[in-house]
């Protein structure tokens, strides 16, 4: 039988314009009929469904992918947090010539609603007035079914980061069981995962020449439902433990491209070897370079995963962040306080992917580990658009950076290695001797961003990976002597082997190497800055005694950590596989494989939480509680070298040291 193969990788710039690129660009993606009148259109061709409020900004994943459709020809809608009692709102555009796109927003919906520990927030950064709520649980699922009632003919595709770590069975954490992959729960016809420029300017060209979306099967980073695998496909089996597999593997073709047999739904489902099995194969097939497709079954049906997508080039980059952006909320929404809008308008995301691997972190599982990094000139562009654009810029950019801000232009020495290669990251458990980690050309970045006209300050506000940065001495020396405010937050996130072997993250000495350069260069410059740093109560492979330890190390480096954050385990993320399955998909994963110690109890969840704010009279009598039961009561005292004192005291004679109110996620920006 003949192999369908994949499609070829085109670039975002070669094709040929549909014929609506006649309606030119329009200052906002249309969002009512009224709009669509002004512009002259009768119907549109895409329109997207999301969850934020629609902010005409490239760190607003819609905007993204409709400027980008907008730019490929097509005439492009957008329906945002429309209320989802009754399709009135999914209507209001009418119906698209060629799909829905439906998205959940920047965030996945269930960490946008709930804390780590399950409440309710009050809150949402991506809504007109930080109102919660405004948003379904679950959204692409809720979106979509609005889709199929409205206009049950219409193609739906999904996508962003809620769509991209479900594609697959997975924990969800909410109802504390395996779920299915949403693809069948939203009955979408295709699912696009990680950065999908690439995919969704390919589907939509074919589907408006003529082919239905059930004709797409070779695109890469999507996937769909299918009855059998796809022909000439070669099967290597891995829906059995190593151990328990028979040893006559079926395979289809002797040649052709390779697929892998996920363990199926229902045996992940009831077998949590299995799931964690599953997992690690999940995260050894991300290299767009060597991956292959994954198959798992669903009953009488497959989920069909097509290996990732190739990532951007920097000229295609570049093309993406140049779209004419307003940079601005839509203007039905007047002076509404919108928070997540207004923490990134003046900063320039200048690279995507992250090669860290932290087990708890979905940016890589999201992104891939492969970085792709925009040019000089397009930053500094970007730049001169926000002096020029921006009545509200004072003259400092608030963030220069991206997933990890130290990563830009850091790639593998050798293209060939980078594609053969299966490390779950580049720097762990040490850096990689083919990883380039060279920082100079990113501080010349910093320098030429500081002379453009009318730019008084730079700061770096992303993510910092310490253990890169002391690699190139003279990259921390100019961070701290000129972007730092005060505070530069760094994420550490313990001090124990224990958990950090689980996390995949460096030890605390690689902490205090850079600690001891950020101290020496702020004193050269002549300038009082603090580290903050973060960490993760909770995580799989903590004890309590790692975080009693913990506690004692933020004592004596005289840290008072004031909002901290549990570990909340996301969808897909090969730390939340550990906390279901009590087992480490890092290594081979069979039945007598390394069992992982889990905080699960809502009352231990609260104690890791206590001792990393020990300082807190009201963690006090529970620490007191479990100092005690571990044969520690020579840290209940009064002395400096006591953890918590003796006698309970009321607030107002605590001493009024330094508080630093930190908070981390561990989760997507």
């Amino acid at each position: 039988m003949r192999a369908m193969k994949l499609a070829p990788n085109k670039s975002l710039t070669d094709y040929r314009p549909y014929w609506a690129e006649c309606f030119g660009v329009a200052p906002f993606l249309p969002t009512t009929r009224a709009e669509m009148d002004a512009l002259g259109w009768d119907s549109c061709d895409v329109i997207i469904v999301t969850g934020d409020a629609y902010v005409d900004h490239p760190s607003f994943g819609m905007a993204v992918i409709g400027r980008v459709l907008e730019a490929q020809g097509f005439r492009v809608g957008i329906i945002a947090q429309p209320n989802w009692q009754d399709t009135r709102d999914i209507e209001r555009l009418g119906r698209p010539n060629l799909y829905f796109g439906v998205a959940a927003g920047n965030m996945d919906s269930m960490i946008n609603r709930y804390t780590a520990d399950k409440k309710i927030r009050q809150d949402d950064a991506y809504t007109p007035g930080n109102i919660g709520g405004k948003r379904p649980d679950r959204s692409v699922i809720v979106y979509s079914q609005l889709v199929k009632q409205a206009f049950s003919d219409v193609p739906i595709v999904i996508g962003s980061i809620e769509a991209s770590l479900r594609r697959i069975a997975h924990f969800d954490y909410w109802s504390e069981k395996v779920r299915r992959s949403i693809l069948l729960d939203s009955r979408a016809d295709l699912l696009l995962y990680g950065n999908a420029e690439r995919a969704i300017v390919e589907v939509t060209h074919r589907l408006a020449e003529g082919e239905t979306i059930a004709q797409v099967r070779d695109v890469r980073g999507t996937a769909f439902i299918t009855d059998a695998p796809l022909p000439g496909w070669r099967c290597v089996d891995e829906s059995q433990l190593p151990e328990e597999r028979d040893t006559q593997e079926i395979k289809l073709p002797d040649d052709g491209p390779e697929f892998v047999r996920l363990p199926s739904f229902e045996a992940v489902r009831d077998d949590k070897v299995l799931y964690a099995h599953a997992s690690r194969i999940l995260h050894r097939e991300t290299n767009p370079g060597n991956a292959k497709a994954l198959a798992q079954e669903h009953g009488d049906k497959i989920v069909w995963l097509n290996p990732p997508p190739v990532p951007l080039t920097t000229e295609e980059l570049d093309w993406v962040f140049e779209q004419p952006y307003q940079r601005v909320p839509h203007p039905s929404y007047g002076d509404a306080h919108l928070p997540a809008y207004e923490m990134i308008r003046h900063s320039v995301n200048i690279m995507r992917g992250c090669f860290g691997g932290c087990t708890f972190c979905s940016i890589t599982e999201h992104e891939g580990r492969i970085i792709q990094s925009r040019s000089e000139a397009s930053i500094l562009n970007e730049i001169g658009e926000i002096r020029d654009k921006s009545p509200a810029f004072t003259g400092v950019i608030s963030d220069l950076g991206g997933p990890t801000a130290n990563m830009w232009r850091l790639n593998c020495k050798d293209k060939k290695i980078e594609e053969s290669c299966k490390r779950p990251s580049c720097v762990y458990p040490n850096i990689c001797k083919n990883l380039d980690t060279d920082q100079t050309p990113l501080i010349e970045l910093y320098r030429k961003a500081r002379d453009v006209e009318g730019v008084k300050k730079i700061l770096i506000a992303s993510g910092l990976r310490y253990d890169l940065a002391v690699e190139t001495p003279e990259y921390v020396k100019e961070l701290v002597t000129e972007h730092v405010g005060g505070y530069l937050k760094i994420a550490p996130e313990h001090t124990e082997k224990g958990p950090l072997t689980k996390m995949m993250k460096p030890g605390i000495g690689t902490y205090d190497r850079f600690k001891a350069m950020f101290d020496k260069y702020s004193s050269e410059a002549g300038k009082k800055q603090y580290l903050i740093p973060y960490f993760i109560a909770g995580h799989p492979g903590t004890t309590d005694e790692d975080m009693l330890n913990l506690a004692k190390w933020l004592k004596d480096n005289g840290f008072r950590a004031d909002q901290v954050q549990n570990f909340y385990p996301s969808p897909m993320a090969t730390a939340t596989a550990m906390y279901h399955s009590e087992r480490n998909p890092l290594k081979r994963v069979g039945r007598g494989s390394e069992r992982v110690n889990i905080v699960r109890k809502a009352r231990q969840r609260r104690l890791h939480k206590a001792f990393l704010r020990y300082h807190d009279p009201d963690n006090w009598p529970m620490l007191r509680e479990a100092l005690r039961k571990m044969g520690r009561n020579d840290l209940i005292g009064n002395g400096k070298v006591h953890l918590v004192p003796r006698t309970q005291f009321s607030k107002p004679h605590l001493s009024k040291r330094k508080t630093f109110r930190t908070q981390h996620t561990g989760l997507p920006k």
